[in-house]
Order: C-alpha cells, then structure tokens, then sequence
C-alpha cells in the first residue's frame, strides 16, 4: 500500500475559504459583504489565502497541522464547487504567487495542505461547456459532456434537461469522463497541482464517477508525482470498495460522526448498538485504510456540531475525546473549536468570529490539550483498539488504544447522570503495582484488588494512562 505515513499522525482542519479570514481588501469583489453578515447562498465575505497566512500562528497554536480547503479555484459561487478554471487560483482568494506563499508557510512548519477537487462536474463558466451554450450542436466540445437535446438551455429557472447535471442542477454540467481528452484533462490538473506543492487530493462526490479505471488512472498519476501524496475520497456511506491500491487512501468518515452524534443525543443510540456499529466499521477496512481515515464531526454539508448536540458544550467535549482517541485522523470544521453554531448549508458557512468575546475559550482549550495529548502518546495515533468490558449497568464506554510501548484507556459517560464503573486492571493490561492517572487533570485513580474505579460525571469522560 502507498497510505502516507504522515497521515497517521495529522489533526485536520477544515477551512472555507471565504469565511476564514479577509486578510487583502484590495480582492474583495464590489459587492462584498461585511465580516459575520449571517451566510446566504450568493454573498461573498472577502476570505482569502492572506487572511490565512495572516492567522497562521492561530492553527500552529491550537495544534494542528494538516489543513483541508474547499475548492479554490476560480468560480462564481462563494462554494467553489462549480469551476470554471481548474488552473487559476479565484483572483478573489489571491493568486498563484499568494498561494505559494501559504503553502511555503504551510510547510514550513510542518503543516500539510489538502485541496478540493471536484471532477464529475464543472461550472457553466468552463471553456468548454461555455463553448457548447455558444456553438450549441456545432461545438467540438459536445462529447465532454451528456448532452441529451438542442437547444441546450443553462440559465432558466427549473431542472437540467438538456443535460446531465449534478442533482439537475444547471450550473453544474457532469463531465463525461469516458472521454479520453476529457480524462487527460483532469489529470494533467490533478499532477499540475501536487507538483505546485499540494500534498493531496480530496475528491468531491468521487462515486458519481463510477468508473475504477479513472480513479486507478488518477492514483497512479497523483502517486507518480508524489508518493507521499494523500488522496481523499468523499463517500458518506461505509464502503470499503472505495479504497485500497485502485481507489483512494482514506475517507471522510461519516458513519463516525453520525454514530457518535446519536450516541450523543439522548435516547437516540444506546451503549452496545453504538459498539455494535463501530466494531462492524473497524472491520471492514484494512489496518492501513482505517489509520488514513478522515475523521470528522462536522463539515461545510453539515450542521455545526454544537447546533447538532443543542447547544450542550460538554456534549462538544465529549464528541472531541472520542474523535480524538478513534482510529483515524482527526479534523476540525473551523470554528467548531470555539463553539460557532449553524445549521444546515448556507448557514454552517459563517465567517469566522476573529472577536474573542465571541468565542467559548474553555471549549477551545480543550480540544488543543486532547490534540497535545495525541500527539504525545503514540498509542492514540497509531495504536490497536480493544473493547474493554465494565459492569453492564455502569453506563459507561471504555476502550483502550494500545501499541507495543503503551496503552492508554479511554472511558466516557454518554448519559446526564452521574456514572461509577469498574474495571479490570487485568484485562486492561495493567499491572496492580502501577498507578493509573488522568492525562487530562492529572487525577490519580485507587485500585483495589485489581479493580479501577471511575466515576464520571454527566456527559464527561476521561483518557487514563498508567505509570510505575
């Protein structure tokens, strides 16, 4: 397998690049909205690659170090889903110079910078679909397509029908990537990019192109201009045909968050359904796929994670221990740290709040302690998983992420009320002459006659390590 080794140790952050943080006025667009205007579909707030840079100490603070960015190139929606030139950085973020300047600052403190990349579909402003709207049935470009009737008509009101769209939505023409110039086309973009330095691809909707001899194409590609290149694939569903030497080397895992989230909400996922659903995850992948999992609680498609779980900040930190302690890397959605809300999409996009008084500090102390944590105990990273059983009715979940030179417990109480449970030193593979403490408070625990005993309070949990 060619999984990058570097993947096992990164923490995610996901930026949108038009909320992060305006950082050059001068490529606003004429009509830009002022910073924190709630978010709707059409309005751009001024984000760019500068407002990046010029923030840049604030990612190396919380302590992550790998960044996912939505689409960057040039299009006409804030979302950047509809390109119309996958080879033009959007003057509204900056241009290639700027970005090199971010990805330079990126790598030089060990960062690693994922990009979008949507290849089912383009934007009507494509060259090549814009050719069609102008030639109609006389255009050389017909076959990059799925055009189905004459005249073809992209801008009423109301479905795709002269074409294939995605979801029938005009603006977003499918490729035919069954056309050999249409394949070398996104190739070549594919290759150009990670030679300007990205270290990888995240593939937008990637099993609308039902086609393994594109995504074996692409790897190879990809691979062949950095092998340590990490590729992406956006499947919401658990699937393991998606990865592997033909496909993709981790995905977003959605059927993480949608179980940690149930679990979450009261009365919606008990204790051993939610087992039950993670073991049958961990099997399906191999090891080295599994450990190149995305893992996320929220995302630009989502709802804010504090919106999700009702404003409960202790909920929050409870998703981020577990989140932080599964197989997989971990990846913030900006702003999730300090407890920005928001529902569905467009709503779930809001400028980030640079005002502190308008962040919750606690929330994001803790999670830069749990990413701290992580990456000073291996076992969290690249460590094994085990179920650790405890008294049936204690309520509680434990686990424990062990490699050959450590072992680290994670337990949580996924309920509002108070919970006491005990568990075996022994089966833990601890020895009773150690002693166990929190790495989160440093509270040491008492042992008697090789039972640990925690209680924990409501919506709360706790990563334990023993020492001599």
């Amino acid at each position: 397998m060619s999984v990058p080794e570097w993947v096992n140790g990164a923490v995610f952050y996901q930026i949108f690049p038009d909320r992060f943080a305006n950082g050059d006025l001068s490529n606003d667009p004429a009509n830009v909205q002022h910073w924190g205007t709630p978010p709707t579909i059409w309005g751009f707030q001024g984000g760019d690659f500068q407002g990046i840079i010029q923030h840049f100490d604030y990612l190396v603070d919380l302590g992550v170090n790998a960044l996912y960015l939505n689409p960057i190139f040039l299009a006409s929606s804030t979302h950047r889903y509809n390109t119309n030139d996958y080879f033009k950085i959007d003057p509204k973020l900056g241009d290639l110079k700027t970005f090199r300047t971010f990805l330079e600052l990126a790598h030089r403190h060990r960062f690693h910078v994922v990009i979008d990349g949507v290849f089912n579909h383009c934007g009507r402003g494509f060259f090549a679909f814009n050719d069609v709207l102008e030639n109609q049935e006389h255009s050389p470009y017909l076959d990059w397509f799925h055009v189905t009737n004459f005249p073809v008509d992209a801008y009423s009101l109301g479905d795709a029908r002269d074409y294939l769209a995605w979801w029938n939505i005009k603006s977003l023409p499918k490729f035919n990537t069954n056309n050999p110039a249409v394949r070398q086309y996104l190739l070549d973009v594919a290759r150009y990019w990670i030679e300007q330095g990205v270290d990888g691809w995240r593939l937008d909707v990637p099993n609308e192109i039902d086609d393994d001899d594109f995504w074996a194409e692409f790897r190879s590609v990809v691979k062949a201009a950095n092998p340590e290149a990490y590729i992406l694939g956006e499947i919401w569903t658990a699937d393991p045909r998606w990865v592997g030497e033909g496909h993709f080397d981790g995905l977003m895992n959605y059927p993480i968050r949608d179980a940690v989230l149930r679990l979450l909400q009261t009365g919606t996922l008990d204790i051993p359904h939610f087992k039950s659903k993670l073991d049958s995850l961990l099997q399906l992948y191999p090891a080295e796929n599994l450990y190149a999992m995305y893992v996320p609680l929220g995302s630009h498609d989502t709802e804010r994670l504090l919106t999700v779980l009702g404003g409960n900040v202790k909920k929050a930190q409870l998703a981020f221990l577990f989140q932080f302690a599964f197989p997989g890397s971990p990846a913030i959605y900006y702003g999730d740290e300090i407890g920005l809300i928001g529902g569905k999409d467009p709503e779930c996009r809001a400028a980030f709040p640079w005002d502190e008084k308008n962040w919750d500090p606690s929330l994001r102390l803790w999670v830069k302690n749990l990413i701290a944590l992580r990456r000073e105990n291996p076992a969290l990273c690249k460590g094994e998983l085990e179920w650790v059983c405890s008294n049936p009715t204690s309520g509680c979940l434990a686990f424990i992420r062990k490699d050959q030179a450590e072992c680290v417990l994670v337990i949580m109480n996924p309920s509002p009320e108070t919970r006491n449970t005990q568990l075996s030193m022994k089966e833990i593979g601890w020895s009773t002459e150690f002693h166990p403490s929190s790495l989160l408070n440093g509270v040491e625990y008492s042992i008697t006659k090789d039972i640990l005993s925690i209680t924990l309070g409501p919506w709360s949990g706790d990563w334990v390590k023993c020492h001599p």
